[in-house]
């Protein structure tokens, strides 16, 4: 993504009507898709997450957006390793000349353990960021700053609201 785009995309999730929870919250969760091991369908998950866990969907694929193309071969090896060292394995040579499941498969649990280790952690670390910078950006604004309150008195979404005022 280009880096104006993402700029414009992190504005529009910042000038949300929301509780910031909320938007951290989606966020988040698509900060741990992006570690995730299922390259190529990440946008997919994140649509389908948003759908189940009622995020905002503009939150949540911008996160799983996080991990570009020049950083998810490094943390899928990093995160590899990082299972192989909690499983108690022996670090090994690894090998792509053939990428086939039944190849791929003897590597998946260390995978896996490291991806949600350090998806989480990544998670964590996403969501007060967010939460932070969107109050902020919040209380720039005189408009937002009286809705942010509202909600966070409330613990309700704004957009929630709306929608059933609007039904």
């Amino acid at each position: 993504m280009i880096k104006t785009d993402f700029k414009h995309r992190m504005k529009s999730i910042l000038s949300l009507d929301s509780h910031p929870g909320h938007i951290a919250t989606g966020f988040a969760v698509g900060v741990f898709i992006s570690i995730s091991p299922f390259v190529g369908i990440h946008t997919f998950i994140a649509i389908l997450s948003a759908i189940v866990f009622k995020l905002n969907k503009l939150t949540t694929i911008t996160g799983s957006l996080v991990n570009t193309p020049l950083t998810i071969l490094p943390l899928l090896m990093l995160n590899y390793r990082l299972g192989e060292f909690i499983l108690g394995q022996p670090p090994r040579e690894i090998s792509f000349k053939v990428i086939d499941w039944h190849h791929l498969k003897e590597y998946a649990a260390a995978l896996f353990i490291g991806t949600s280790i350090t998806g989480l952690a990544a998670a964590l670390c996403s969501y007060f960021f967010i939460y932070r910078l969107v109050l902020r950006f919040q209380q720039k604004d005189p408009g937002l700053a009286e809705l942010g309150r509202e909600s966070i008195i409330t613990g309700e979404s704004l957009d929630q609201d709306r929608q059933e005022q609007q039904q």
